[in-house]
């Protein structure tokens, strides 16, 4: 398969599925949802609830409106998912090596990559610190958007964050509303298959322009090191 190399200003990384394995501690948390809000069909949701905001998808599937209620029980799913996580959350192969190689980046005024996710900051924290992964200086959460993934503003303030344009950078993405946010926001996108299928990931990327998505197992199909002002990025393993 051939090898595909380019550099971008920074990368800009989701989270869970992307970095860190919370699969686990999701399907107990919504195991644990199903028991409060009764008719829950956890299998579907799981389909398809993967990279929206936990606000979201609890307005979505458990019907509820009120904000501080939608709150209250976003904090109390993403519990759930830190204290069902078997064996805890762990850190997903090959990144890190990428982390490693850009730790000297992740501060301003040089911060070179960041993480968009759709988790709250206080569940990124600690989903974080429990993979032990050492975060960038400033990075995006549920908190810091008014729309979320598949919506292109999370990707667009992760590169705000970092003092450049999204159109130079690179998303790292697991989830198929990440592909579809990172797209629209003009990056190019690294697609994971951690936690959805290929057929899924493909779909999400209908209509990306050529070059502008990559599909590859894991990040450890991925290599990444800093150059001048930016990185450059390189799949070993191209599947797109």
């Amino acid at each position: 398969m051939p090898e595909v190399k380019f550099q971008v200003a920074a990368v800009l990384f989701d989270m869970d599925g992307t970095l860190v394995d919370s699969t686990t501690g999701v399907i107990g948390a919504w195991e644990t949802f199903a028991k409060t809000y009764p008719g829950l069909d956890v299998k579907t949701i799981l389909h398809s609830s993967h990279g929206v905001r936990t606000k979201d998808n609890l307005a979505k599937w458990c019907g509820i409106t009120d904000p501080e209620s939608l709150k209250d029980e976003a904090e109390r799913f993403e519990r759930a998912i830190v204290e069902s996580a078997e064996g805890g959350i762990k850190i997903l192969p090959g990144v890190r090596s990428i982390l490693d190689n850009l730790s000297t980046a992740k501060s301003k005024p040089n911060q070179r990559w960041t993480i968009c996710t759709s988790a709250t900051r206080v569940y990124a924290t600690a989903a974080l610190n429990a993979a032990n992964i050492d975060s960038p200086d400033d990075f995006v959460t549920a908190d810091d958007v008014h729309k979320g993934k598949p919506h292109p503003e999370p990707y667009l303030e992760g590169a705000a964050r970092c003092g450049v344009r999204a159109t130079d950078c690179v998303v790292v993405e697991d989830a198929p509303a990440g592909v579809v946010s990172g797209l629209a926001a003009g990056s190019r996108v690294i697609g994971l298959l951690t936690t959805h299928s290929k057929e899924q990931m493909l779909k999400a990327a209908e209509g990306a322009p050529q070059g502008y998505f990559y599909l590859v197992p894991n990040l450890s199909s991925v290599s990444m090191v800093l150059v001048g002002n930016g990185l450059s990025v390189e799949t070993t393993i191209a599947l797109t």
